[in-house]
């Protein structure tokens, strides 16, 4: 009886913040403090929580946070953006390989996630005069550099979108394609946020992914910034992505196509 009384004392230490967070948002919500919708996204943060794990013994360069086994990485601050813009950039990366492979169509609205300064955006946006860019990112400081970019180099069809940690903050259904270079790896919800991609994407759509590669021991790059493939599919197939290819052009990153699963909307067959 004792170690059943222990056992209860513990369960119930472990579940009683969930508890609290739990009547407090029904409390919020009743008196209208917060709206519905906000807490919809709240609940769905603590539903997903047991999919993290947070570790105290971890890389220096992650947050101790792991998602389907691999550790995320610290996010790069605003104060790296001349790094972004680094003339060497070019002969190091060829980004602008990336762009030509993304076969992009004049008419396409193609979300450049985790954007930074927009280096990527202001690449893409010529080959898509008929539609636009929607440079996305966390922190303001980096829109702020993005808006004063497209002032100077004049470009009308970048738009600058301020996401939070959980959601790039798309429409449903509004972009042909989701583009994340290098970042992939340093979201902190990358089931929140990627779940929200999706739902942004068109039918058909695309997400592709540059990450350095892991696999290569000899690429000096943080290991926590690096992935493999095999970890790149594994989480993209949690998003609901269908990989499409994997191609190796780069000197030192993996480019990776997935689309969005097509959603059978024909109807119903009612014949006897």
């Amino acid at each position: 009886m004792i170690i059943v009384n222990e056992i209860m004392k513990i369960i119930t230490q472990k579940l009683r913040p969930y508890f609290l967070r739990v009547v407090i948002l029904i409390i919020l919500v009743t008196l209208g403090l917060i709206a519905p919708n906000v807490t919809d996204k709240a609940f769905a943060i603590a539903q997903f929580n047991s999919i993290y794990q947070e570790r105290t013994i971890h890389n220096p360069d992650g947050i101790g946070k792991f998602y389907l086994g691999r550790e995320i990485a610290q996010v790069m601050g605003h104060q790296g953006a001349g790094w972004l813009e680094r003339p060497t950039r070019e002969d190091e990366e060829k980004p602008s390989l990336v762009v030509k492979a993304l076969n992009l169509k004049l008419t396409d609205v193609v979300a450049d996630i985790g954007a930074g300064t927009g280096y990527f955006s202001f690449m893409i946006a010529p080959y898509v005069t008929e539609g636009k860019v929607l440079a996305v990112d966390i922190q303001p400081e980096m829109l702020e550099i993005i808006d004063f970019f497209k002032q100077e180099k004049n470009i009308t069809n970048v738009e600058p979108i301020l996401a939070n940690l959980t959601s790039p903050n798309l429409s449903p259904e509004s972009i042909d394609l989701a583009l994340m270079v290098d970042v992939y790896h340093e979201l902190e919800y990358p089931f929140e946020m990627m779940d929200d991609v999706v739902k942004a994407l068109k039918p058909n759509g695309r997400v592709v992914l540059v990450e350095y590669r892991k696999e290569n021991p000899f690429i000096l790059i943080k290991g926590v910034h690096k992935m493999t493939v095999k970890q790149i599919k594994k989480e993209m197939s949690a998003a609901g992505l269908i990989w499409q290819e994997t191609q190796e052009f780069l000197p030192q990153q993996h480019f990776i196509v997935f689309q969005k699963q097509k959603s059978d909307r024909s109807p119903a067959n009612t014949s006897l």
